[in-house]
């Protein structure tokens, strides 16, 4: 098949590496993974072109829209994407065209699709079949009813196919989309998508970190870093309570986006506590989770799967501003996966108890619990969907 993935991501990265992680699993077929986004510096896969659309990107809040780089305005950035987008499909055969979010989200982002959503069902463009490929667990929105009006307007008369990257075991798309009855396609639980650790990884990052077998190692992380800056501040100041032992070890990881200042306060504090190392980004992430013994992080989709596949000890703070990463983190904790923290909880001695007694729970068990094989098995009903079987 030749692929279309549509992924734009405007605050953090997991949008951007949930999407990454799908589009590795089509290695059978040719796809195009189109981004809008501020730029993510990683490999693609030799299956893969990303085709890059001038980036945009949102406030915290989720209340403005602007351009990523400077030099044009919102409007002009605009109109070439949207002519950048319809111009793909107007000169490319696409079998399938995948929409990350949208229409459950991204509606910002109606400019550029709708043209060609609307191209599609007109058939200008082919027999294209359209998918939406979405996360577990929705925003909540201030008027639900006529979100969800709007949602399934757009989501019956242009898409496809649904795809739900969750175990429904865990939580159901019904939780935070009640009309889910009145969706009138197709629609499949994928399982949740994660990678999972390179084989060996542990061992081989523990040995290049010079940790021995009885050396406790910390990874704190905060995804793309935009919000996660007061977390981040707490584990290094609990972890300044703890550091008078021997043999325990910190990495601590900012994110990519996080304000220069907060990066610059964190990497100085860091640098006054023994076997601490702060950096902003690693490429060997998994690699990390596989090595730590314990792992203090946001809550987002991609965190909480990439520590089940890494089966490590973890602890969470969710993000405030909604009910997402909260609702994420208390079925896993109900289930034992992982362990939630409040507010309260980032007082410097609280937290220091809870690192020592979440460590020592010691790994393994965490993977089983629920089903990480999302990516796999979307490709797989994609192509029994489609007909295509194994062919490219």
């Amino acid at each position: 098949m030749n692929v279309v993935f549509y992924c734009q991501h405007v605050l953090g990265i997991g949008h951007f590496f949930r999407s990454l992680e799908l589009a590795r699993a089509f290695h059978r077929h040719r796809l195009v993974l189109i981004t809008g986004g501020p730029r993510v510096d990683v490999a693609m896969p030799e299956h893969v072109t990303e085709y890059r659309l001038p980036p945009l990107e949102m406030d915290a809040e989720f209340t403005a829209l602007f351009p990523a780089e400077s030099g044009q305005s919102l409007e002009e950035v605009q109109e070439e994407r949207r002519n950048l987008l319809f111009a793909l499909f107007a000169r490319s055969s696409v079998d399938l065209f995948v929409v990350e979010l949208y229409p459950f989200g991204r509606r910002r982002f109606g400019f550029e699709l709708l043209p060609v959503l609307e191209g599609i069902r007109r058939g200008d463009l082919g027999g294209t079949r359209v998918v939406c490929s979405l996360r577990d667990i929705l925003v909540e929105k201030k008027d639900r009813e006529t979100y969800e009006g709007r949602v399934l307007d757009l989501l019956n008369r242009y898409f496809h196919a649904l795809l739900v990257h969750a175990d429904p075991s865990v939580v159901s798309l019904e939780e935070t989309f009640r009309r889910r009855a009145e969706v009138e396609i197709p629609l499949a639980y994928t399982g949740f998508v994660t990678p999972r650790p390179p084989e060996g990884s542990r061992e081989r990052l523990r040995r290049r970190l010079g940790l021995g077998s009885g050396d406790r190692l910390v990874v704190a992380s905060a995804g793309g870093g935009r919000v996660g800056a007061p977390l981040l501040q707490a584990v290094l100041d609990a972890y300044g309570l703890m550091a008078r032992r021997r043999h325990l070890a910190l990495y601590l990881f900012t994110g990519p986006y996080m304000a220069e200042w907060d990066a610059a306060s964190l990497a100085a504090r860091g640098t006054s506590l023994p076997g601490a190392k702060v950096e902003r980004f690693t490429g060997e992430f998994l690699s990390f989770l596989a090595a730590a013994d314990l792992s203090i992080s946001m809550a987002g989709y991609n965190t909480c799967m990439n520590l089940l596949a890494a089966e490590v000890p973890a602890l969470v703070w969710p993000f405030a501003q909604n009910q997402e990463q909260r609702l994420r983190a208390e079925r896993l904790a109900a289930l034992g996966a992982l362990r939630v923290l409040n507010d309260g909880d980032l007082e410097p001695g609280r937290l220091a108890v809870l690192m020592d007694e979440t460590m020592a729970s010691g790994r393994g068990g965490r993977r089983t619990l629920v089903d990480l094989d999302g990516a796999v098995e979307t490709v797989r009903w994609l192509e029994a969907w489609s007909g295509e079987g194994r062919s490219a």
